[in-house]
């Protein structure tokens, strides 16, 4: 069993975004002897704030309680010349097409590519987008993009889901909200964290655009209604 680093982990974490305990404080809505008594190792807190601030830290769970983070971290950005120019583009063209799509509302192709699957398609000029799922309560899918080069229709990136929802609390309209505002830095599924009333969203993944993985939680008050896992990379 890995060691718990709470407190020490808060502490590195605060200070690695310059925040004080009382601008942590005032952003989860807590009283600064509470992050005190994190960071001293007096008390814990909830799993709705612990989740906040992992989503504010931009960090899984695991790495706040343990330290433990998978490898590969880079931003997309970390590259230069020619080569970033054409990441940028096919991450620009992702985020259109996921908004244009599941998130957006859009309605499922009338003939999926796989038998009983919900098949969503979004293509513009240079590149051409399939997200694909089976099942409901319980899913499975894959979202995938291809380059329209002169002679050929290219595949290059791809990432697999794995998902299931928990209560009858769960609402579709939330997570679409959620995943409408994929960020660009991570541009796998939603935010790292997005709250709406009681709901709340939060998403964690380490790695780039080229190998990554991560996961996905819906919380609604204290109770967990929605989970899913994600990995994928570039298809060369």
């Amino acid at each position: 069993m890995p060691t718990i680093r709470f407190s020490a982990n808060l502490q590195k974490y605060r200070k690695l975004r310059h925040m004080s305990q009382e601008e942590l404080a005032e952003k989860l809505q807590v009283t600064r002897q509470a992050v005190a008594k994190w960071e001293s190792g007096a008390n814990y807190p909830d799993i709705l704030n612990l989740t906040m601030l992992a989503g504010l830290f931009g960090v899984t769970v695991d790495a706040l309680i343990y330290g433990i983070d998978c490898p590969g971290s880079g931003s997309l950005s970390d590259t230069g010349g020619e080569g970033d120019r054409g990441i940028r583009q096919a991450v620009d063209f992702l985020l259109r097409a996921k908004r244009q799509t599941y998130a957006g509302n859009a309605g499922e192709e009338k003939e999926p590519c796989r038998p009983g699957a919900h098949d969503f398609r979004y293509e513009e000029e240079d590149y051409f987008y399939i997200d694909t799922y089976l099942g409901g309560r319980l899913f499975t899918g894959e979202e995938a993009v291809w380059q329209k080069r002169e002679k050929a229709v290219v595949p290059i990136w791809s990432m697999n889901y794995s998902g299931r929802t928990l209560a009858d609390s769960f609402d579709t309209g939330f997570l679409k909200e959620a995943l409408g505002l994929v960020d660009e830095k991570k541009p796998f599924r939603g935010p790292a964290l997005y709250r709406k009333g009681e709901y709340l969203y939060h998403c964690s993944s380490c790695g780039s655009l080229e190998w990554y993985q991560g996961q996905e939680e819906i919380y609604y008050g204290t109770i967990k209604i929605y989970e899913c896992v994600f990995h994928g990379g570039a298809v060369a």
